[in-house]
Formats: C-alpha cells, sequence, structure tokens
C-alpha cells in the first residue's frame, strides 16, 4: 500500500520524470527522426518564438498530466480511508464485535467517571487511574459539546474527526514542494491496521495536535512551539517533536513558544482546578506493563516459576512481584540513556534537510516508547503520526522504520484485543505476538536513530563542519 502510493506521487509530483513522452517533446515539432536527418548545412534553424511557445505547451501538457495524476491517486486514497474508518465505526459502535476485550470500555466507564467529575470543576483526585497532565482534560470534556449524543458516541464521533483532519493536513501538506501524499498514505494504513483502539482513546486527538504541529515547523517554528507546548500538557510526549527544530532562531523560537504555552496553560487549571498536578504522583507505584518490553523477562519467568502476579494496577494489567520494581528501574534508566543520546546527536548534528526535525522527532518518540515500562497499544497512534509527517517529505530517511511501525501496529489489534488472553496467559501465542511486535519496534528504533545520526553527524574522524541546512 505504501509503495503504491509513493509510485503514483512520485509520478504526479515530479512532471520530468517521462520526458519526451508527449506529443510536443523531444521527438515531436521542430526535431527529425533518425536516419532521416538533413545535412547540417541546410537544416532550418528554428524560430525562436515558435520554440518558446513549445516549451510552455510542454509545461502546460506536464502540469495537466501531473494534476489529473495527483486527483487520481487522492481518489485511490479516498477509496482506502472511506470504508476503512467506517469499519472502525461499526466496531466502536459494536455493529460488528471484535473478539477479545471491549476496547470501548474505557470510554463507556473510565472516561465518562472523568467527564462526571471533571464538569463540576475539580479534578479525579481519588482515582490513580488519572495520570494525565491537566489539559487532557479538554479530550474528555469534548464529548460535552454534543449533548445530543450520548458520551461514547459523542466521544468516537470526535475521534473520527480528529482522524479526518490528520487525514486533511498531511493531503495540503503534500501539495508543497518537495512533499509527497505518502504520509497520508501512511496514516490511513495505520490507524486502520491498528484496529478500533484507535478511536476508543484521546491519543488520537493528541495526535492530530502532534502532526500540526510538525507540519507547522517547516514554516513556522512559533506555531510549531505553540502547538507542540500544549500538546504536551495534554499527553506529555509531544515535547518530544522539537527535538529536530533547526539550530538557531528557529529552535529558539518553537522552544521558546512551548515553554510559554505550557506553563500558561498548566498555570491557568492549577488556579481554575483543584488537583492539576495530582498526576505526578499518581504513577508512582505501578509495575510493569504486560505489553512492554520488560513485560518479556516475566512472561518467560512464570513459565520457571516465577511467583509474582498479573493484576489489573493503575489502569492497566501490569505485572506485580519479585524483581518488578528492579525490571521497572532498567527501563526507566533506559529512558534516561534515551534522552542521553538524544541530547548527544543535538550537540553533533551539523547538517538539517527539510526532513531532519520529524525523522528526528520520529526517533525520539521510539526511543521513548520502547523504554517505557508500559506500551499501551494507543501508543501505536503516536509512532503512526509521526511516521506519516516523516514520509511526507521526500527526503526522509524513516521509510523502513515506518514499515515497520505499520506492520506492529497490526500485531499490536492481533495482540489486544484479538488475543489478549494469551497474552495475559503468557502463553506461547501470547508471548510470540510480544515478541514480534516489540521486535518490530526495537528494529524501528535502532535504523530510525542510525539514520537520523548519518544524515546530521560528521562520518567518523571527519572534522566537524560549520552548521548547514541544505533542500529536500
Amino acid at each position: 500500500m505504501t509503495g503504491t502510493g509513493q509510485t503514483g506521487t512520485t509520478r504526479a509530483l515530479s512532471p520530468a520524470a517521462e520526458p519526451g513522452t508527449t506529443g510536443l517533446g523531444t521527438t515531436g515539432l521542430g526535431a527529425t527522426s533518425a536516419g532521416t536527418a538533413e545535412p547540417e548545412a541546410t537544416q532550418a534553424r528554428p524560430d525562436p518564438k515558435a520554440a518558446g511557445l513549445l516549451d510552455g505547451l510542454t509545461g502546460a501538457d506536464r502540469a495537466e498530466r501531473a494534476e489529473k495524476a495527483t486527483a487520481a491517486e487522492l481518489l485511490r486514497l479516498l477509496a482506502l480511508w472511506a470504508p476503512t474508518r467506517a469499519l472502525l465505526l461499526l466496531c466502536v459502535f459494536h455493529v460488528i464485535v471484535i473478539p477479545g476485550p471491549d476496547v470501548t470500555n474505557d470510554v463507556a466507564f473510565i472516561y465518562q467517571g472523568w467527564y462526571e467529575v471533571l464538569r463540576t470543576g475539580t479534578f479525579p483526585l481519588d482515582d490513580v487511574t488519572w495520570q494525565y497532565p491537566p489539559a487532557a482534560a479538554l479530550a474528555i470534556l469534548g464529548p460535552g459539546m454534543l449533548p445530543f449524543l450520548g458520551y461514547p458516541a459523542a466521544f468516537f464521533l470526535l475521534a473520527f474527526v480528529a482522524d479526518a483532519v490528520v487525514t486533511g493536513l498531511l493531503v495540503y501538506a503534500a501539495g508543497r514542494p518537495g512533499r509527497t501524499l505518502r504520509g497520508a498514505w501512511v496514516w490511513t494504513a495505520g490507524v486502520a491496521l491498528l484496529g478500533p483502539t484507535a478511536y476508543a482513546r484521546y491519543d488520537l486527538m493528541v495526535t492530530a495536535v502532534a502532526v500540526a504541529a510538525l507540519l507547522a515547523g517547516a514554516r513556522r517554528a512559533h506555531t510549531a512551539g505553540v502547538l507542540a507546548g500544549f500538546g504536551a500538557v495534554v499527553k506529555v510526549w509531544p515535547v518530544l517533536l522539537l527535538v529536530g527544530a533547526p539550530r538557531g532562531r528557529a529552535a529558539r523560537r518553537s522552544w521558546g513558544a512551548a515553554v510559554l504555552t505550557a506553563g500558561a496553560v498548566t498555570s491557568a487549571f492549577v488556579v481554575a482546578m483543584p488537583g492539576a498536578l495530582a498526576f505526578l504522583t499518581f504513577q508512582r507505584d505501578r509495575g510493569t506493563e504486560v505489553e512492554s518490553l520488560g513485560a518479556l523477562v516475566f512472561h518467560v519467568a512464570r513459565h520457571f516459576g516465577w511467583s509474582g502476579a498479573v493484576r489489573l494496577n493503575y489502569g492497566s494489567v501490569e505485572f506485580l512481584g519479585p524483581y518488578v520494581p528492579l525490571v521497572s528501574g532498567v527501563a526507566q534508566a533506559l529512558s534516561v540513556a534515551a534522552l542521553g543520546w538524544l541530547v548527544l546527536w543535538r550537540v553533533r548534528a551539523r547538517v538539517w534537510s527539510a526532513a531532519t526535525p520529524a525523522d528526528a522527532a520520529f526517533a525520539a518518540v521510539l526511543l521513548f516508547t520502547t523504554t517505557s515500562r508500559v506500551i499501551s497499544p494507543q501508543y501505536l497512534v503516536w509512532l503512526v503520526g509521526v511516521a506519516a509527517v516523516c514520509l511526507s517529505s521526500r527526503g526522509s530517511r524513516m521509510v523502513r522504520p515506518a514499515v515497520l511501525v505499520l506492520t506492529a501496529a497490526f500485531v499490536t489489534f492481533l495482540e489486544f484485543p484479538v488475543w489478549f488472553g494469551h497474552v495475559v496467559a503468557s502463553d506461547a501465542v501470547g508471548l510470540a505476538l510480544l515478541v514480534v511486535r516489540n521486535g518490530l519496534l526495537v528494529a524501528a528504533t535502532v535504523l530510525a536513530c542510525r539514520g537520523v545520526w548519518r544524515g546530521a553527524v560528521p562520518r567518523g574522524g571527519a572534522p566537524v563542519p560549520p552548521l548547514k541546512r541544505r533542500r529536500g
């Protein structure tokens, strides 16, 4: 699917890809075929005015062909987007029932419970499952804007709208020089592969803000910073989007705008609603979530007499028992190491292309996802969204990592909800699913980091050149 989108887009946005194939090309008027050429002395010189007219006609013809090709690809994209989104809506409205746990329970019970508390003007202080920054309240309260619908139905509709907005942004961005529709294909496929979980969590709405921030960063550093800062107060991870901001004025403007926006929004919630910062302490005693990379240790250990257990803890299914704090500590240490690597990359980076900011953001989000002690299925929405922005740029180095993430999204759908019972039981099927899914994420992380490093950091012992930016 991705390959098809890439090919069609390349033809559509690269008019020079088929030179000389039109009736007015190099074998058209004003040219003679091989074997019939007249002696040089007797050949008539072309009229400069006629040649200019031919050039203009050729350009117009190529532009028309490019527009037709782009329109055809948009129709193909819509032909995939519309039925897959209809299928997702049928799933979350229980017209089609997916095997395994009901993914909509979080919306119907947890989110709606939070909504009833938040609408009173306070955060759910007595609920340790509330582990989100204060602006997450906006996403939870959002369905209240549609009072003619029940809470779950309104939430699913808003998720659908956010999905459509992301698709529209990626399609619009494809019209810029150096951009392609590959990103829209990645998003369309990735959300479909992840299944109804994408519409049953508020992460899709956060991802819409993140995609807008990355696309704005290409031209409007201040806007990108505002959006990233706001996104960070909704679910923290969008702060990583600015790690690849070009050095100099663009970085100062985007980072400054992010800090000011995050500070202003947080302060407003602290003043207006009690308990805005309670989420900072609600994750202190968490275990290791059963889908995380570190959880593989306990899935295997259960077959060798490990005495721990699987429990619903802090809103997710986690391992609790001996050595769990140790594994969780290792995961946190790996996250610190990931931060150190990003700082080192930032210091050593010297070459920025148009694709570097999004590529670096993708690598950063991958690093902190794979090293986290929690890898919930909805985290794949983040990765698919950032990967889509990466591949919307022709110069991106993230093609292979993006393909791995798309594959991981489908394996995640199989792991949750379809065969989640196998995961909880730590049987052969569940273990195989986690090994494959987490292995794909680790491989994508390694490839993304290598691509970002090679694209921006001078090789080996080469002297460090002055900072420069290149096009493409």
